[in-house]
């Protein structure tokens, strides 16, 4: 998903933008934020609507608060940053709503951010991601690792020079640390990329060789670095972490970089291993740990089934045998999750998805009835609850489902093509040709590749010819 501009907004979200905007200046905070709140639930990638909203949460925060009120919003929000780390993986659009919600109340939740920056790398919108982190830098001035991040992030959107300042003065304060040289180092090269050669150009002193060449070698010292931070980085890391954890084994965050680390060399059992480290410490109930179990847990199964030989006689068995597994695994991690948090529906969400894909289709329509509830999920709940009753043959419950949650699209996207698509399914297994042609029809109009709907429409009327 790329970053908008205002002008790719339609009409009605211009609009709504437009009345947010008015409403700031009038110092109107709880409407402006519901306006722009609105937007983006739509719109995720329009940053200059994101960067008014942060303005709205912060005017009306009024600074943030006193220590008691900062203390209260961070314990509150606890339960919510962790709903939004469980969102993450399945729907980062989701995740980032959950940071926003967080951020209404409190601005400054450093939790919150950093789930922002999660949720915005995997959607690509690098200004989004930039402006959490410099949220994160101020609220921590001395991390090395939120002041890295920052600088790249920067880089990206075109600010290296404010990215390679805030590693300059960090590195003045910590002369020895050899990593932030390193980050500083691949800072400097990419701002000679992005501007020297450029400038050079411009003002006559250079020539487009030279730029070709600043490029070439910015480009090899990147794959050097990539290479370097996959294997022989992420080896040396683990040493040094090791070596450290012996004089600071109450050092949680040194296990869960391990933890990670294992992941990356894909040594998942070590991993497994780091991580009931930390379940087995105060911090043994924090919800992130748990996901990153699981997470690591699928990963684990993926790459055994990647080592299987595709060639042997018995691929398919072991294949399936693993890809069970795996499926087991997710719904009884999913079952475990909504026990702990029944009341929250995207995971009720989840839970149906997982399973419909196992073939329990009445466990499936309870989750999907409940999950039909959170206003994010509701259309596409609506549409597997469909399907879950079309599996049983029960056509008009499936029909009447669908019909309903196309009364609440009234845009035709991509969901809504697909439910539109599903109903015109469930009218041809119910015998209603005419009913069936009309609905793929309407897709026929506007997307003749989508699926095989070009293929129906022909049929219908090179059999009426």
């Amino acid at each position: 998903m790329a970053e908008k501009s205002l002008n790719a907004l339609t009409r009605e979200l211009r609009g709504l933008f437009t009345r947010g905007t008015d409403a700031l200046q009038r110092d109107n905070f709880d409407y402006a934020i519901e306006m722009f709140n609105q937007v983006l639930t739509r719109e995720p990638g329009l940053y200059e609507c994101r960067k008014a909203l942060r303005t709205a949460q912060l005017r009306k925060a009024g600074g943030g608060g006193g220590l008691f009120k900062k203390v209260w919003h961070s314990a509150s929000s606890s339960p919510m940053v962790a709903k939004g780390e469980m969102a993450l993986r399945k729907s980062p659009a989701e995740a980032l709503l959950i940071a926003e919600q967080i951020l209404n109340s409190d601005p400054n939740n450093s939790g919150a951010h950093r789930l922002a920056v999660k949720a915005a790398k995997t959607m690509e919108l690098p200004h989004t991601a930039a402006m959490s982190l410099e949220v994160l830098h101020r609220n921590s001035p001395n991390d090395r690792d939120t002041a890295i991040e920052l600088a790249k992030a920067l880089a990206e959107i075109g600010e290296p020079k404010r990215g390679e300042k805030i590693l300059a003065d960090l590195y003045r304060a910590n002369p020895t640390d050899q990593e932030l040289a390193q980050a500083l180092k691949n800072l400097s090269a990419q701002k000679t990329l992005d501007e020297g050669g450029y400038e050079a150009l411009a003002d006559g002193s250079g020539s487009y060789r030279d730029i070709l060449k600043n490029k070439e070698e910015a480009v090899s010292l990147e794959q050097q670095n990539r290479v370097e931070k996959s294997e022989d980085m992420a080896e040396r890391l683990i040493n040094e972490y090791e070596t450290r954890l012996k004089t600071e084994p109450s050092n949680l965050k040194l296990v869960r970089q391990l933890a990670e680390l294992y992941t990356q060399k894909k040594q998942f059992d070590r991993a497994l291993g780091y991580y009931q480290q930390i379940k087995s410490s105060d911090l043994g109930n924090d919800a992130s740990v748990d996901h990153a179990i699981s997470d690591t847990m699928i990963k684990k199964y993926e790459h055994q089934i990647s080592e299987l030989d595709a060639n042997a006689p018995d691929y398919a068995e072991k294949a399936a045998v693993l890809e069970a597994e795996k499926q087991a695994f997710q719904l009884s991690e999913c079952q475990k999750r909504v026990e702990h948090f029944p009341t929250d529906l995207q995971m009720r969400f989840e839970l149906g998805q997982l399973y419909f894909q196992a073939g329990k289709i009445s466990e499936a329509i309870g989750e999907f009835q409940k999950a039909q509830n959170n206003p994010h999920r509701r259309a596409v709940a609506m549409n597997y609850l469909a399907q879950c009753f079309a599996k049983r043959k029960m056509y008009d419950l499936a029909a009447r489902t669908l019909q309903n949650a196309l009364k609440e699209k009234p845009v035709l996207d991509d969901e809504k093509k697909d439910l539109i698509y599903n109903l015109g399914c469930v009218f041809e297994m119910m015998g209603k040709k005419e009913d069936a042609i009309e609905q793929f029809k309407v897709i026929y109009e506007v997307d003749i590749g989508y699926k095989d709907v070009a293929a129906k429409v022909d049929r219908y009327y090179s059999g009426q010819g």
